[in-house]
């Protein structure tokens, strides 16, 4: 079996060319923990493998042992900048590591990418681009998610005229990941080694992350059936729009739930593109069709100005929402952001007084059905209104076998559960009182 032998070193300038500590590689891969010579800022001749790195800061990314990210369970998981002396730093940094490859005549050779970096990344090898995740082609780099491998093929005839190969990175973080103390720049260490060795790694850590969003995909996907058995009430009640407004909602729970997949998992919608369509738009129209939803399930009578105050905070959370996203990072005074940032949190607040006013009516009402429709709407009430739980402590994720589950998951999967009981009582109901609906 050929040997690849990586030396990686750091700490000497670009015109030292002594190596130490080889790393004997079969058809096998390395991680390149580093030390990596780290800098903030931005120039292009960073890239180019005589720049003179020697004055920069040293970062080892060498993971902590069973180290995982506090999301999905990511292995080899180390904190970023902001944990490292550059708190509240955001915008463009660049890493650079040197290695020397040897006896790797015939070896098909390959990188890495780093699989979790804020917020997006170039790789330079030797001062050649060799690919990006992100799109780097306008005034700000566009990000795509965070957790995301890529492979970057080597021509091995270009390595083996090389003595010293110089791999950078360069990387861009965006304000929004500000909020994360341990956020900034690259938190998995790229990887090294033959085409074989780098694409098992590869897999495995496409694996990791699918495994960690595919919850999100199952979710989406059965809050779309259960619309349907929403809708297959309509022909019973006609009159009562709950059946209607509930299919809305799991339409627009479904669409938040898998964009959530899509966001992680592909790499075709950027971040705006995600914040549109989950933050600003489909978490408010959930919020604002389920209160409707569980308003006109209980049949009010003294209620007409429910349907309307809904309408308002719909409306303004969706203004406040988008006022607070990346469009406008850095544009409003600290002041106001403050206010918008209040104001959306009343407003949340209001849709939270409005659930609990509802599930009082329901407690009065002496019905039998009211011990399927509580538990449901206590259950959804864990995942529409996650932010008020985790600001009073309440933990947000487990991790069993080594995935993260958030805990608007768990409530998700059980309210699916519940909420399929009782809409198989209310068909009941109907069914056992008018039969089923006739046809013309």
């Amino acid at each position: 079996m050929r040997l690849l032998s990586l030396v990686l070193f750091l700490g000497a300038s670009a015109a030292d060319s002594s190596f130490a500590n080889p790393i004997i590689l079969g058809n096998a891969v390395v991680a390149l923990n580093g030390p990596w010579r780290f800098h903030t800022g931005d120039d292009v001749r960073w890239a180019e493998p005589d720049f003179d790195d020697s004055n920069w800061e040293s970062v080892d990314l060498t993971p902590a042992a069973g180290a995982h990210d506090s999301d999905v369970g990511l292995t080899g998981y180390v904190p970023g900048w902001q944990a490292r002396g550059h708190r509240g730093y955001i915008g463009y940094a660049w890493y650079r590591v040197r290695i020397s490859i040897e006896s790797a005549r015939g070896e098909s050779l390959a990188l890495g990418g780093p699989p979790y970096v804020d917020s997006a990344y170039q790789v330079f090898f030797n001062g050649r681009l060799l690919g990006e995740f992100g799109d780097f082609s306008g005034p700000l780099p566009a990000a795509y998610g965070i957790h995301r491998p890529k492979f970057f093929a080597l021509n091995a005839a270009v390595v083996e005229k090389q003595n010293c190969c110089v791999i950078a990175v360069r990387v861009w973080m965006g304000p929004w990941m500000l909020g994360d103390p341990e956020s900034g720049g690259i938190h998995i260490a790229p990887s090294f080694g033959t085409t074989a060795g780098v694409d098992a790694r590869y897999q495995a850590q496409h694996w990791e992350t699918l495994r960690g969003y595919i919850v999100d995909a199952v979710e989406a996907v059965s809050f779309w059936l259960l619309a349907l058995v929403a809708c297959s009430l309509i022909p019973f009640d006609r009159s009562n729009p709950a059946y209607r407004w509930m299919a809305a909602a799991l339409v627009f729970l479904g669409i938040a739930r898998a964009n959530q997949a899509v966001f992680f998992l592909w790499e075709i919608e950027s971040f705006r593109g995600f914040e549109l369509v989950t933050v600003v738009l489909m978490i408010p129209l959930s919020l604002a069709a389920w209160t409707l939803a569980w308003y006109y399930w209980v049949r009010p009578r003294y209620s007409a100005w429910l349907p309307r105050v809904v309408s308002a905070l719909t409306v303004a959370l969706m203004t406040l929402t988008i006022l607070r996203r990346s469009w406008f990072y850095g544009i409003f005074a600290p002041s106001f952001e403050a206010a918008v940032r209040f104001c959306s949190m009343s407003v949340r607040l209001i849709f939270l007084i409005l659930t609990l006013f509802i599930l009082l009516r329901i407690l009065l009402q002496p019905s039998r059905e009211k011990c399927f429709v509580i538990p449901a709407i206590l259950l959804l009430s864990v995942g529409l209104f996650a932010q008020e739980l985790s600001l009073i402590g309440i933990p947000g994720i487990w991790f069993p076998f080594g995935v993260g589950v958030s805990r608007t998951e768990y409530a998700y999967a059980i309210f699916d559960i519940a909420l399929v009981a009782l809409l198989l009582r209310r068909l009941y109901s109907f069914r056992a009182v008018q039969g089923p609906p006739r046809g013309r």
